[in-house]
C-alpha cells in the first residue's frame, strides 16, 4: 500500500502538531500513539473510510466523535487554552467537521484529544503492544474493527520511523 511515508508523517505533521498544543499533550510516547494510530486506521493512505463509512482523515475519526469532542470537552472552560490551539489550526472556510480530510494538522490535534479526554495513561514510548491496546481501547473501541493484534505492526512502524 502507498501513502504518506511514516517517518514524514511523524516529524513533519505529528511532532510539529503536537508541539503546538499546550504541555502534556506532546512528547515522544504521544508522537508515536499518533502516528501509529493514522498507520492503524488508514494505512496513512485513506481519507474517507473504506466501504463507505463515516470515519474521515488519515485518523479515521467520525464526525460524532468530532463534534463530540468540541460539544463535551473543548467547550468546557478549564479546556479554554486547548481549544484555543485547536481553533488556531483550523481555518475558517471549511466547517471543522471537513477539515479531518484535508487538513493534517487539525485532524491529527482532534485525534490526540480522543486520547487525552480518556482517563488512560500513554504506554511508554517504545511499547507497541501497549500502544495498540490502548488504540483499541480508547480511539477504535470495542464496537471497531481494529485487531489490537495485528495494529501492533502499525505501532512498531511509527516508533521505528
Amino acid at each position: 500500500m502507498g501513502g504518506i511515508d511514516p517517518a514524514q508523517l511523524k516529524w513533519r505533521v505529528v511532532a510539529p502538531t503536537l508541539a503546538a498544543l499546550p504541555a502534556g499533550l506532546a512528547g515522544d510516547a504521544a508522537v508515536n500513539l499518533l502516528t501509529g494510530t493514522a498507520l492503524a486506521e488508514s494505512g496513512g493512505a485513506f481519507l474517507a473510510q473504506l466501504g463507505g463509512g463515516p470515519a474521515l482523515g488519515l485518523w479515521q475519526m467520525e464526525p460524532a466523535t468530532h463534534d463530540d469532542i468540541w460539544r463535551s470537552f473543548l467547550s468546557d472552560a478549564r479546556f479554554g487554552e486547548i481549544a484555543a490551539r485547536v481553533r488556531r489550526m483550523s481555518c475558517a472556510d471549511l466547517p471543522r467537521v471537513q477539515q479531518l480530510v484535508g487538513n493534517l494538522r487539525y485532524g491529527c490535534a482532534m485525534a490526540r484529544l480522543a486520547y487525552y479526554r480518556a482517563p488512560d495513561v500513554l504506554p511508554d514510548a517504545g511499547d507497541a503492544a501497549g500502544m495498540s491496546a490502548l488504540h483499541k481501547r480508547v480511539y477504535n473501541t470495542a464496537r471497531g474493527a481494529a485487531d489490537p493484534i495485528i495494529t501492533i505492526a502499525a505501532f512498531r512502524r511509527a516508533i521505528a520511523a
